[in-house]
């Protein structure tokens, strides 16, 4: 995020020794005026002249105007029909116009599966606009044993963590807007999740991090190849990929760095429990990543579970 410039920063033009300068003269009209618009500079609008107007400077020092602020973005979980086609509507937009996914034809221009009934849907507005910027879904424990399974389950055998499924949420269908992807959007939901996972007293966040293979699969390989022991999960939470990444036909040794989400997922805690696995419609190779929230990362802690 870059910084704002001081809007009035380009008026501090005269050396300190002019300051001194006009302070042992007989203070004119023009210097009178100088300090009555100093005291009013807050919300005031006022006029300077350019200097071959004036017999002394005005000095007009940098000041950072008084604003009320707001939040650029809000936090809110869909509540109606609408709001979710709002949500499938982004979804769309990014995976199938944008990545050129393979979805299910939709007369609304919607991304629509079996999991988003039952699913909770987080929506990031533009605070100005209300348009939807950024969306998850997230599929609450009682809800996948409603359907039977989750949506992780098409991509990895997960049966060396069937323990953890009534105390896990599964993440899904991720996406920012094209024209808000700053970074923002991103820190707003997470904490909408860290929220939730908070009040309904979940533990373990669970996921498939995409990769896109553009290239065919040699980054995803090489970043696969280039992560250390430290970003793994214990061998007891591995998952198997059902369609795995032919590794061995790539070339894994590139120097990549992880997609912005993943590279955040990694700063969290979070590890990653799957070598890739092949997503054909989506065209990613997908890493199955957990996330607990006994081991995010303390510089965040604070910041989104308020410890």
């Amino acid at each position: 995020m870059s910084d704002i410039p001081n809007p009035i920063g380009s008026f501090e033009i005269f050396a300190p020794k002019k300051i001194k300068a006009l302070k042992r003269k007989k203070p004119n009209a023009f210097t009178k005026l100088s300090k009555k618009i100093a005291k009013k500079l807050f919300g005031k609008k006022f006029v300077t002249k350019t200097r071959a107007e004036l017999r002394e400077p005005i000095i007009t020092p940098p000041v950072q105007l008084d604003k009320p602020k707001k939040p650029a973005f809000q936090i809110v979980w869909a509540s109606t029909l609408g709001e979710i086609k709002e949500a499938q509507r982004l979804r769309y937009k990014v995976f199938a116009e944008e990545m050129g996914a393979n979805l299910a034809m939709n007369a609304e221009g919607l991304d629509v599966d079996e999991f988003d009934t039952y699913c909770d849907h987080l929506l990031i507005r533009d605070q100005d606009t209300l348009k939807v910027v950024g969306t998850y879904r997230v599929l609450p424990p009682h809800k996948a044993q409603e359907i039977g399974r989750l949506y992780s389950d098409s991509e990895f055998d997960l049966s060396r963590i069937n323990h953890l499924r009534p105390k896990l949420v599964e993440l899904g269908r991720s996406c920012v807007h094209q024209d808000y992807r700053s970074g923002a959007v991103i820190m707003a939901l997470w904490s909408g999740l860290a929220q939730y996972m908070q009040k309904n007293g979940y533990e373990i966040m669970l996921g498939c991090a995409s990769i896109p293979m553009a290239d065919g699969g040699h980054f995803a390989a090489s970043l696969y190849n280039s992560l250390g022991n430290d970003q793994m999960a214990p061998t007891e939470f591995h998952a198997f990929p059902r369609l795995p990444l032919p590794l061995d036909k790539l070339n894994g040794g590139l120097d990549v760095q992880p997609p912005p989400l993943i590279k955040g997922y990694l700063k969290l805690g979070a590890k990653i429990c799957s070598a890739p696995a092949w997503d054909p419609d989506f065209n990613t190779a997908d890493l199955l990543t957990m996330l607990r929230l006994s081991e995010i990362n303390p510089r965040y802690a604070k910041h989104f579970l308020g410890l």
